[in-house]
Order: structure tokens, then sequence, then C-alpha cells
């Protein structure tokens, strides 16, 4: 009987973006797992390989220097169609690949051994495979190995979503965040797309603190954080970079947009109570850093606009800057 999560395309699209893990950059955990699939199984190329649309990513790639290619010459497509693995023993005799441009040209594919990377909730959202520039077998033991290292890689992508979510607040790490300022310093370069960021810390935190103790601290974050992510787009990212300090990002948001979204998001936390005993106000001042070619790392971008929010610090909080602009008041 055929398996439906094997054919719903939408919903397997679905199970790979709630990694929040395309375009990201090169991670240990997944090069090391491709490193022990070439040193074990004595192939030159492994890859951890993600399907998206219309494209096949790599995550890992170990032996190639590639980052992506077209989805429909990917053997990682074909992969993600079956709960087995498949073994090709040679590519020219296959008259699904026999063909194929990555069999007929670089790198030259002759063999190659995929396992579907199985979310838990049964999606394949793309395979860890071994690839071989000769026509040979791979044994049962062999395949035994590459289903637990695969196993492994989803483990690995499962912590790594764990790991992103800030306990107090629900916003992302400052590591998954700073992931999601590269992924779309990425689609700048690729694409053309814009994007801004928005930097903000809570003003005079640690009187709040110092007349109220920690758990009311705690408590004007989280109000804080929960108001911000009411207030955002289902596009944007809401990340706590450390302390009080947050990130926004806001992908298709020129300067003019993100300076009217940093202004909204300022008076909004002006005019919360954020409830409790006894109820609590907050202000925040903001610096706003539209993208650029001049910032080629999410580090450098939050750089920029970590100097716009010091100048709204230092004129008088509870207002925003705009990085290389002078800041504006909040009303």
């Amino acid at each position: 009987m055929l398996d439906p999560k094997l054919t719903d395309e939408p919903a397997r699209r679905a199970a790979l973006d709630r990694y929040e893990v395309l375009d990201t950059p090169r991670e240990p955990a997944f090069d090391r797992i491709t490193d022990l699939v070439r040193s074990i199984l004595g192939v030159p190329i492994s890859a951890v390989s993600l399907v998206d649309a219309d494209r096949q990513w790599f995550k890992a790639l170990s032996g190639l220097d590639a980052e992506e290619t077209p989805r429909d010459v990917a053997f990682c497509n074909h992969t993600i169609r079956e709960r087995a693995p498949m073994v090709v023993t040679d590519a020219t005799e296959d008259a699904r690949f026999r063909d194929n441009p990555l069999v007929t040209g670089d790198p030259n594919i002759r063999s190659y051994a995929g396992i579907p990377l199985e979310t838990p909730d049964g999606y394949n959202i793309g395979s860890l495979c071994a690839i071989d520039t000769v026509p040979r077998q791979f044994d049962p033991g062999q395949i035994a190995i590459l289903r637990n290292l695969a196993a492994l890689v989803v483990e690995q992508l499962e912590l790594r979503r764990i790991a992103e979510r800030d306990h107090l607040t629900g916003a992302l790490t400052r590591r998954a965040f700073l992931n999601e300022m590269n992924r779309a310093i990425a689609l700048f370069e690729r694409h053309q797309r814009p994007a801004s960021l928005l930097l903000f810390d809570i003003d005079h935190f640690k009187r709040i603190n110092d007349a109220h103790g920690h758990p009311a601290g705690d408590r004007v974050i989280r109000g804080i954080a929960q108001l911000c992510t009411s207030l955002q787009r289902p596009s944007d990212s809401l990340g706590r970079l450390g302390g009080e300090e947050f990130g926004i990002l806001l992908p298709e948001a020129g300067e003019h947009d993100a300076t009217k979204a940093a202004q909204r998001f300022c008076d909004a936390i002006a005019a919360t109570e954020i409830p409790g005993a006894p109820p609590l106000h907050a202000t925040a001042s903001f610096g706003v850093a539209e993208l650029s070619g001049d910032w080629p790392t999410g580090e450098s971008w939050l750089a920029v606009a970590d100097m716009a929010l010091y100048e709204a610090k230092r004129s008088g909080r509870n207002r925003i800057a705009v990085a290389r602009h002078e800041s504006c008041n909040a009303t």
C-alpha cells in the first residue's frame, strides 16, 4: 500500500522548513558524519543532502566543492521517495541515471548508496549518501553503518532545533538568530532580496532588577518578547541575543519600512503595562540597519546595528536610530 507521506510534497517541505536549516553555515557535527562515511565505507564523496522545492542543498559535503544542485539531477531526489536505502552499483547501466550530467560529467558518479533522512513524523527531507566514482557493491554491513549514521543526522537536526529557542521567551537563541541573518545574507547575495535588522534592548533594565528583583525582570523580558511576537509579521524572526538585548530580522524590508516598524515596536513597548504585582512599565532603544553588501556576515551586520543602538541610547533612550542616519525620537 502506498505510503501517503512519501507523496505529500507540501507536508514534506513543511517538515524540512521546521528545521530552519537551509542556507545555514556548515557545522562540525554534520561534517564529522560525512567524514566518517568516507573513512568507514572507503568512498571519495559523502553528503548530507536536503531536498528543497527545486534544488538539492548540502548541509555537509565531504570530498567535493559544491553548495547545491538542481533537484531534477539529484540522486537524493529518488532516495526520498522510498523508505528503504537506495543503492546504485553502476549509474551508467541504470536507466534513471545514465544520462544524468552528474554521471556523464563531473563528479562522474558511478555508484551511490543513500539512506533517507526520515523525520520523527515520517517525512523524508533528504539523505545521507556515499558516492564513488567507480562501480561497486555496498555490502549489508556498510548499509547498516550508513543507516545508523543517517539516524544520527536526524538526531543532530532535532537537537539543533531544540537548542534554537530561548527557554524564557521562546525567541530564537543568539546562534539560531545569527543563522537566520546569514540566510538573509545568502538570499541578498544570490537574488538581491532586501532585509533589515532591528536591534533593541530594554532601557535601564538594571534598575528594574534592583527595585523589584530578578523574577520581575524576567517578567518584563518575557512580556516584551510576547508583545514583539504578536506585532511581527509571520516572516519576521525574533531573537534574544543576551540578557535584555533582542533582535528582529525583517525579510523583504528596506530601511524606510524597517524604520517605521522599529517606531511601531518602540511605541508599543512604551505603552504596554506588564501585568503582575506590581504592574511594570519599560521602554526600549532601537538600532536599525538595512542589509548591505558591505556586511558579509551576521556578526558584521549585527555590529552596524549595535552602533545605531548605542546612538539611540546616547541620545536619550526610548527612541530609534538608523545606521548612518540621524536618530528619530519615539512618540
